[in-house]
């Protein structure tokens, strides 16, 4: 098999991420960068040995040889560079979150699906393989029936712009508080019910800290937190009627604590030697469009949707707006 070939778009923290990781996949090349400036592009390619590199997004949208277009910009920004990926037949994987609002990620999603392009939601976690260990103890049912499911993420983050200003689609649930929303909606799919909510928000009008209360139709109930403006412990658990599931970071998972009655100990199971975590996500997309998919099977489309609709509800009932809604 020829290498597979990853143009990144954007040069920022992700970028480096998705590059370092590129490095050590086998089979999966990082073949080109593009930023807005040239003179940037030239430097993160000379640092990570990136073969080509471009000045503009168009132009390595134009490179035949990128096989899989890796947008990773700020999320205010995913919408223009990857509705023209899928318009010139380039495959897309599209950092969370997704786009800025449904309403965007339904157009973009539309355009995968009528041209037949493969598109997908680059949320890390959906594709790690400590997803299917853990749904692997509750179908084996060593918690007895979920009921609960709690989970955490928060850093002290300062400051930051693509935090505190509206136009880059700021705020703490798009950054942090999709990761916790995944988490629970992998583990239990029925349709919400009832949802209660409340958030803390910055001066800029952006949600610094949230509170979510999701209420299921199979009966389940979870809360999720997220924070940008403290250290949270970003623990998530699974609690059913015979034991419960800890999980160390929701954000990156790396062990997996089984407990019986009373919080007993009974095993702890760590996850598969990884690179960065990230490398699962562009192995799955190439083998999805190897197979000829325009989606992953570890991130549906219809998924994607269902998320962003929810955290613009989310938003709405806050008063969080961003210019593009």
């Amino acid at each position: 098999m020829k290498d597979f070939k990853v143009g990144i778009v954007g040069t920022g923290w992700i970028a480096r991420k998705a590059a370092l990781t590129l490095k050590d996949v086998d089979g999966i090349t990082c073949y080109a960068v593009a930023s807005r400036s040239m003179d940037t592009a030239q430097a993160f390619a000379a640092e990570w040995g990136i073969p080509r590199c471009y000045g503009s997004y168009s132009a390595m949208l134009d490179d035949p040889d990128v096989d899989l277009v890796y947008v990773g910009t700020p999320h205010s920004h995913h919408y223009d560079v990857t509705r023209e990926a899928l318009e010139k037949g380039k495959p897309c994987l599209v950092e969370k979150a997704f786009m800025a609002n449904h309403r965007q990620s339904v157009e973009i999603v539309n355009l995968s699906r009528k041209n037949k392009v493969f598109l997908a939601e680059a949320i890390w976690t959906r594709y790690q393989p400590v997803v299917k260990i853990i749904r692997d103890l509750m179908a084996e049912g060593r918690i007895g029936i979920p009921r609960l499911i709690t989970a955490t993420l928060g850093y002290s983050m300062g400051d930051k712009p693509r935090i505190m200003r509206p136009d880059l689609c700021g705020g703490a649930l798009l950054d942090l508080g999709v990761y916790a929303l995944n988490f629970v909606r992998m583990f239990c799919d029925a349709p919400i019910s009832h949802i209660e909510s409340q958030c803390v928000k910055s001066h800029t009008g952006m949600d610094l800290s949230n509170a979510i209360s999701l209420s299921f139709d199979n009966g389940m109930l979870a809360n999720v937190q997220s924070s940008a403006c403290c250290v949270g412990d970003n623990i998530g658990v699974i609690a059913g009627t015979e034991g419960n599931i800890i999980v160390d970071n929701i954000n990156n998972p790396q062990r997996v604590r089984l407990n019986t009655h009373d919080r007993e100990f009974v095993s702890e199971v760590a996850v598969p030697q990884q690179i960065t975590g990230y490398e699962y996500e562009f192995i799955a997309c190439r083998d999805a469009i190897a197979a000829g998919l325009i989606e992953p099977p570890q991130m549906p489309l219809d998924e994607t949707l269902y998320i962003m609709q929810l955290m613009d509800d989310l938003r709405m009932a806050w008063g969080v707006r961003y210019p593009m809604d």
